[in-house]
């Protein structure tokens, strides 16, 4: 029989693949949890795909604000992953504040607020990305503390700002923009020109400096990676991504706003795997 847990690893191998593929690689023992979380994730992550206007996705996340805090309307056991997440909390003592802060991060997504400057996508990037690498660590150190908060830290900006500069596409044909406004104001770049698709010199400067902020903060990874417990370095494998992702968006020619950075699967996997058991020294 299908359970809540296999039903979680099917969404997150239907909807976030690279973190489908790092769980495989993980300890047996943790890969339902790890599943679970990265289920949550794939589902609050994907809410603005799945709704017309902002107040159903609102409503969406209410509904897993609840959840998490024990008020929730409707029973948890109806929801597959919402099971699979109680029990990983219960299992392995998570923060549920932690994900509750998850959740309330991204409201930022329903909307087409433009990131008010660096410091605040850095804010957004710790609160959803940052938060799911250090719950995946707490999994992976089996509830205890992993001591890896700053390396979570670092790693959730690098991994998320990378994801962001890949989706520019999508974001700019709904006219949502992520890229913030201290960075945009120093390059004189207009947002209207994003919306028209029109790939400037002033953009292309915004996404070089952007590039410097992912480098600075693996930079970080990498010092604080040497403190890091051998445990958990599964719940870091997808960081090992960036750095490809970055050199595919550094080629000359290649238009951010009307190509997706791509990696073919057959090598994705291929970098994943190599780097399973030394992830720290791959990234």
């Amino acid at each position: 029989m299908t359970t809540d847990f296999d039903h979680a690893a099917e969404v997150v191998r239907r909807f976030d693949r690279d973190r489908y593929l790092s769980a495989l690689l993980a300890p047996e023992a943790h890969r339902p949890a790890l599943m679970a979380l990265y289920a949550f994730n794939a589902e609050i992550g994907r809410i603005r795909e799945i709704v017309s206007e902002p107040l159903p996705g609102e409503v969406r996340l209410q509904w897993w604000h609840d959840l998490l805090e024990g008020t929730e309307h409707g029973a948890a056991a109806a929801n597959p992953v919402a099971s699979a997440l109680l029990r990983t909390i219960e299992k392995y003592n998570l923060p549920r504040q932690a994900l509750v802060t998850m959740t309330e991060a991204r409201i930022f997504d329903l909307y087409n607020d433009p990131m008010p400057g660096l410091n605040d996508l850095e804010g957004y990037a710790g609160e959803t990305v940052s938060s799911l690498f250090q719950l995946g660590c707490l999994v992976l150190a089996d509830g205890e503390d992993p001591g890896t908060a700053t390396l979570a830290g670092h790693a959730g900006v690098a991994y998320g700002l990378t994801g962001l500069m890949r989706a520019l596409p999508w974001h700019s044909a709904r006219r949502q923009l992520y890229l913030p406004g201290d960075v945009r104001s120093r390059h004189n770049l207009d947002p209207e020109t994003v919306f028209r698709g029109e790939t400037t010199p002033e953009l292309l400067a915004v996404l070089a400096e952007m590039r410097g902020h992912v480098r600075h903060h693996l930079t970080r990874v990498r010092q604080a990676a040497a403190d890091g417990p051998k445990a958990c370095q599964p719940a870091f494998l997808p960081l090992v991504l960036v750095e490809p992702f970055l050199k595919k968006l550094e080629v000359t020619g290649f238009d951010p706003l009307h190509q997706v950075t791509e990696i073919s699967q057959l090598r994705r996997q291929w970098i994943l795997w190599r780097a399973s058991g030394n992830v720290f020294g791959r990234i």
